[in-house]
């Protein structure tokens, strides 16, 4: 438990947070990196040369000040960075080096500003969060053990591959070591971990899986234009042979499925459609509906696969291109919407703020709208009903 005193000093700077986060999150990966190059080996190098690590990080700092006398509120963002953390292999060892780099940034960049006690304040609520990350991601260790997965990572083999449309592939991974693979929930993910020719340090990208047995993951992957930073690992992969060995961490991710007889309607934009197609095969005794948004016909993944399942459920789609139909309007997505309607949105942050926001204003309540970000979690900005 925290002193009220130590409460009070970080209630204090949730306004210079607010207006300096970010400063003090760019400041703390550069000397992080600078100083364990070696963490470059778990960290997502995109994610890092955009931006999105260092707004996910000032978002959950900012979070956990404001909320730092009742820490309950966060749990659920807590849960799902955690899951995102045993993906990535994050250990407890790891806290004390981002404690340390974390207080000498938030004192490099305030200055005078950052006095003894708002150091020490933040030392002493910096060790209540990360011993509450270090327990939840060791509960979620242990789960992934006792269900038949595995801590860290495991080799796998790429032992076919198959063309879903003009930009993306479906890879499937069996494991080196012959074993039986744990059941997994639609909407979670793996990490991949690979070595890709002419980098220094390992890739590490997270990708649902689409598919699965016992015997193997599928995951389906877009090749990006944009070769660095964003490419390099989906264009390793698009290159690869069969034969390919990489390493895959254990299913983890709480975007799955909510279990009632609600009538579901999922949204997607581009590779977005990904964990969504997943869901949707799952469904049982409930009608779904699917919007798919893509730039094309040639780049809608699944497209005649989504059709068929969202019809033996009753359910209705539609197609909405970019090139041709411009992008998917309030007016689209109220044509789909009944009472008590559960709503699955996944693609670019730009585009999910963008229908959640239709979604807000079309009157859906909040805890019926369920989102997720492929890499860093970011913070949308939504706008509030009046």
């Amino acid at each position: 438990m925290l002193a009220q005193q130590t409460i009070d000093t970080i209630k204090s700077t949730v306004p210079v947070l607010e207006v300096h986060g970010l400063a003090i999150t760019k400041t703390f990966y550069s000397n992080l990196f600078k100083d364990n190059p070696q963490l470059l080996n778990i960290f997502n190098h995109t994610n890092q040369k955009k931006d999105r690590q260092q707004t996910a990080l000032a978002n959950t700092v900012y979070a956990a000040a404001v909320h730092i006398d009742n820490l309950e509120a966060i749990v659920p963002a807590v849960v799902q960075i955690a899951h995102k953390h045993v993906s990535l292999g994050i250990l407890p060892e790891h806290y004390p080096i981002v404690g340390k780099y974390l207080l000498a940034a938030i004192k490099e960049v305030l200055g005078d500003a950052a006095t003894d006690d708002i150091i020490d304040a933040w030392a002493k609520a910096y060790g209540v969060i990360a011993d509450v990350f270090i327990s939840v991601e060791e509960d979620l260790y242990q789960a992934t053990e006792n269900a038949g997965g595995w801590r860290l990572f495991k080799e796998f083999t790429i032992e076919k591959v198959e063309e879903e449309s003009d930009a993306v592939k479906s890879f499937y991974l069996k494991p080196a070591d012959g074993e039986k693979l744990p059941a997994f929930k639609a909407g979670q993910f793996i990490t991949l971990r690979t070595q890709v020719p002419g980098e220094e340090f390992l890739m590490n990208r997270q990708y649902t899986i689409t598919d699965g047995t016992e015997d193997y993951f599928r995951i389906s992957v877009k090749r990006e234009d944009d070769v660095t930073p964003n490419g390099i690992v989906s264009n390793f992969l698009h290159n690869a042979e069969i034969g390919t060995k990489v390493d895959v961490s254990a299913p983890a991710g709480v975007f799955t499925l909510v279990q009632n007889d609600s009538p579901v309607l999922f949204i997607s934009g581009g590779v977005g459609v990904t964990p969504l197609q997943g869901m949707l095969k799952t469904m049982e005794g409930r009608q779904a509906s699917f919007i798919q948004c893509a730039r094309n016909e040639n780049v809608a993944a699944f497209k005649e696969t989504i059709e068929q399942n969202v019809a033996a459920t009753d359910g209705k789609y539609k197609a909405v291109y970019s090139d041709l139909d411009g992008y998917v309007t309030k007016a689209q997505i109220e044509e789909f919407l009944v009472p008590g309607m559960e709503v699955y949105v996944c693609g670019p942050t730009a585009f999910m703020e963008t229908v959640i926001q239709y979604l807000v204003e079309l009157g859906v309540p909040g805890d019926k709208i369920h989102y997720e970000f492929f890499g860093a979690a970011m913070a949308l900005q939504i706008k509030k009903t009046a």
